[in-house]
């Protein structure tokens, strides 16, 4: 049922990987790895649809399992495009929050505070307040982890990492709590 769902999703990663690659604005470190990790997961959900009718039942060939491979490596594409792009962001927010840290002027120091939103955040019994830069290294944090869970999937399908069918399941339980969260966030 699952793999049903996923039947023609690949046009809307080919359709974000022309978006990404036809932005203006966007830093070209992470443009370039948008459109890595749009063709890939276009690359995986596209042969994976084409493993659909052997998956089904209703028609095998002998090439599905090599396409579902090949699926698999284009998933691990997108994916390390992702890990790196979060990565890289987290550095770029390192660096500017250091920036912003030891800048001796003040008027720029006053504007930004006066530029920043601050909402609370509730954790437990405790509460902060935090800014948009903490909500944003946050927000990239989670994805990168969600990312690095969902590689346990297609690295061990292909043999590249060794895990049994217990990491696998409790990383993809991690990384769909993980994306129900950021949903709930949304909606809430």
């Amino acid at each position: 049922m699952r793999k049903c769902l996923r039947l023609g999703k690949f046009i809307e990663h080919f359709k974000a990987a022309a978006l990404a690659a036809d932005s203006k604005s966007m830093d070209p470190v992470l443009k370039y790895l948008a459109v890595g990790r749009q063709l890939g997961y276009a690359g995986y959900m596209l042969m994976d649809n084409l493993t659909y009718l052997d998956f089904a039942g209703v028609r095998k060939f002998d090439g599905a399992k090599r396409l579902q491979r090949e699926a698999y490596k284009a998933w691990v594409a997108g994916l390390v495009c992702n890990v790196a792009a979060g990565l890289y962001t987290l550095y770029n927010m390192k660096n500017e929050s250091q920036r912003n840290e030891t800048s001796a002027d003040a008027e720029k120091t006053v504007q930004r505070k006066t530029l920043e939103k601050y909402v609370v955040l509730e954790c437990g019994s405790c509460c902060r307040l935090a800014n948009k830069h903490d909500r944003e290294r946050t927000a990239t944090q989670l994805q990168l982890v969600s990312d690095l869970c969902d590689l346990t999937v297609p690295t061990a399908n292909l043999g590249i990492m060794n895990f049994d069918d217990g990491i696998v399941g409790l990383a993809g339980t991690t990384s769909s709590l993980i994306g129900l969260t950021a949903t709930w966030a949304k909606t809430a």
